[in-house]
């Protein structure tokens, strides 16, 4: 599949796990999803990958040899954790964990159903 032929969702989903991650912030992928008040199970995680990029304001408050190696490594509340897999229906899907956080009072990340991948 390539990412031509491909829906966004770009929609707020609820990530499940059996156990709960170790570290929050460094998440696996999850064993399941909650989108639109349904629960899906993850069959197959089909590939992962992290995207340490710096987004908005962020991405010029960094000195250029720190931000280098912030690409690399991620920093503290940067990053995006992406995940293909496909659900019990049979469809494939793009998933992601984004660590930035939302506010003081919110500062675990947010999980979206980025994008459906279409044969």
């Amino acid at each position: 599949m390539n990412e031509q032929n491909s829906r966004f969702i770009g929609e707020a989903i609820t990530a499940v796990f059996d156990p709960p991650p170790q570290w929050s912030k460094s998440p696996p992928c999850p064993n399941h999803i909650i989108w639109q008040d349904k629960t899906y199970e993850i069959t197959t995680l089909h590939q992962e990958w992290r995207d340490y990029e710096r987004r908005g304001r962020m991405a010029s408050n960094m000195r250029p040899e720190n931000a280098q190696r912030a690409r690399q490594r991620g920093s503290w509340g940067v990053g995006r954790f992406y995940f293909r897999v496909t659900l019990d229906h049979g469809r494939v899907f793009d998933l992601y964990y984004d660590r930035a956080p939302k506010g003081s009072d919110q500062r675990l990340g947010s999980w979206y159903l980025y994008r459906e991948l279409i044969e």
